[in-house]
Parts: C-alpha cells; structure tokens; sequence
C-alpha cells in the first residue's frame, strides 16, 4: 500500500556510546503485509535503551537505527492483512508481541542513507510498526499515561505477577528503582506482600519507591545493603530477590539473601562476557533463579486489565512521571537517567503536526 512521502524528525543512533542524532528521515513509499503507520503522542524511555546505546550486547549490525520500545500513538494507514487495528484508533505500541502480523522491520530514508528499524521504535514522531506491537485503547484514555503500558506497567507488574509468583506476606526486595522497578514495587504492595525493599543508588527514587509502596529504602551509595536488609529481615532470608540492574555482583547478591524455596529473578541484563557465579546446589532443592522477558505480559490481554485497574483507582501512575521532554531533549534525558538527576520515568512529548 502505497503512503504519502513525509519527513518527519526522528533520534538515530550512529555509533555505539554516542548521543542520538536528531534530524529528519523519510517514510518508505509503501507498507508492507502487517506494517502499520503510527503518529507517537508519547514514548519513554526504558533503560534497554541505553544499553542499546552501550552495546551491553555486543557488536550492533544494524547502525544507524532508530530505538524506542514503549508508546502511544494513532492509528494513521495499515498495511495488507492488517485486521486488529484500523486507522483512528488510539494504541499502545509495545516491544512484546501480540496480536497480529509479525511485519518485516521498515527502512527509511536519511538524505541517501537507510537507516534501519525494528518492528517496534518509538523516539520519532512518526513509526511504522509491526500490527503485533501495538494495542488498541479507548479514545479517551491518557496518552502520556498510555505509553507507560508499552514496557514499564507491564513488565512491572508481569514480573511480579509472572516471574516472581508473588504470594500475600511474602517478603521482597526490588534492587533498581527506576520505571520498571517502580511498577514491580507498585505491584508487590497491591499483592499485599510485606516487607517490600526497594535498593537504589539515588535519593530521589527512593522518595518515589515509598510513594509507590515499599515498606524500606536502602541507598546502596551510602550504606552497606547487605547489612541494612539483614537487619529489616532480622537476619532472615528474603522469599523473593528481584534485579533491574545487571550488575553480577547484585545478582550474587540476591542469590545468598534468597531463603530454600525462594526467587531470584533477572530483569536488567549483564554486559556481554560479565559472568556471575553461583553454588548451584540449592537449585536443587527448590530455590530457583530465572531471567524475565518483560514480565512474560501478553500485552492485549494484559492492557486492558491494568487500564481498568488504573481507571478504578487501584493503580497509581501519576507519579511514576517526574520529567516530560521534547525529542530535542532526548540526549539530555538519557544523561539524566546515567546520572540520576531523573528518578522516575521519563516522558518525550513529540509535536508532529
């Protein structure tokens, strides 16, 4: 199907541990079977986002590309086969799959170069989008609080709900306190879980952790965690060990804190080649340890179950936003997110007309 030539501004990653490059691309002249022409309202951004920007899994074949995981948008021109979403509708874009064609990625044009894509980005103000990516919500739903479902509600809760398993009384620690972390915690407090312990780095995202329903902060820059948990626990171990942050050394550490019968579960990843060492011999005996894929959500099942907790009031996001940004600004939100100076999530607000 054959869509109007438009260029429209978009961040590029170029080279690997670079800022973005903002600048104006070009749509393709045609949508391929499954491909969906989405206008971005709003996107966040997720810390896989600057791992992809750090090569935390390697070598990149595909520079320049675009990123971006989580969204909301409308609905603009659909593809051949397309039958879950037509255009107007509003949507959620999303990273995991879910119904719909698995669409060829798109590549677009800058100046004479191509620059590639995944079935999913969303730091542009225009995207074309795999019809599996995407889900659609009422008209009159929050864009800006829409786009939190792509990745941060989702995985959040999906960890929690999915991974961890988590039953009332349990007792759990949530290492990282950034968007998805915040949702895990939110999650945890909903599951009636007690003591709930959130660890970071910075202040100010232990202030929203509280918020958000943790029982506990411990900041990891200025005290001993290990100490300060074994003394909340009274030297008890902990049912379940949750871990945003990749780093080995954390995930040893959960492992050790983590009771016989007991969880560990990955949600940050390990730069490439950072190994972390563990006695097995416990995973025989009912502890287990395991890696999340975005909280295994099935996403247009599971969205509009959080969209109606949220509307009821069960489910508190309006905090979880703490800095809203243009996608000029792109580069100094992800600096912000490095350096802490943004505890929650970030928001990019795009302007296309």
């Amino acid at each position: 199907m054959k869509i109007p030539q438009k260029k429209f501004k978009a961040a590029i990653l170029v080279e690997l541990k670079k800022p973005l490059i903002i600048d104006e691309i070009c749509l393709p002249e045609n949508l391929e079977p499954g491909q969906v022409l989405v206008k971005i309202h709003f996107s966040g951004i997720c810390g896989s986002q600057l791992g992809e920007i750090d090569g935390v899994k390697g070598f990149d074949n595909y520079l320049p590309h675009l990123l971006g995981h989580e969204g909301s948008g409308t609905v603009i021109e659909v593809g051949p086969g397309v039958r879950h979403v037509k255009p107007n509708d509003h949507v959620v874009m999303h990273w995991r799959k879910g119904q719909g064609i698995e669409a060829v990625p798109p590549t677009y044009m800058w100046g004479d170069k191509k620059v590639n894509a995944g079935c999913i980005t969303t730091f542009s103000e225009y995207s074309i989008v795999s019809e599996n990516r995407l889900t659609v919500i009422p008209e009159n739903y929050n864009k800006e609080l829409a786009a939190l479902f792509g990745c941060a509600v989702t995985t959040g809760f999906g960890v929690i709900v999915n991974n961890a398993k988590l039953k009332i009384g349990e007792s759990v620690i949530v290492y990282g306190a950034g968007g998805v972390g915040l949702n895990i915690i939110q999650a945890a407090a909903m599951t009636s879980a007690h003591p709930i312990i959130a660890v970071d780095l910075y202040s100010g995202r232990l202030e929203i952790a509280q918020k958000a329903g943790a029982t506990h902060v411990i900041n990891a820059s200025t005290d001993d965690s290990k100490s300060e948990i074994e003394q909340i626990l009274k030297n008890a171990p902990v049912d379940v060990f949750i871990d945003n942050t990749g780093v080995p050394k954390i995930i040893e550490l959960g492992y050790s804190l983590t009771s016989a019968g007991g969880r560990v579960v990955l949600v940050g990843v390990p730069p490439v080649e950072c190994n972390t060492s563990i006695y097995t011999l416990p995973l025989h005996f009912g502890k287990s340890i395991s890696g999340s894929h975005g909280g295994e959500t099935i996403p247009h099942v599971d969205i509009p179950r959080y969209l109606s907790l949220h509307k009821s009031g069960k489910m508190s996001l309006d905090h979880l936003i703490t800095h809203r940004i243009s996608l000029d600004g792109i580069n100094a939100g992800i600096n912000g997110m490095r350096n802490g100076s943004i505890h929650g999530r970030i928001v990019i607000g795009m302007d296309a007309k």
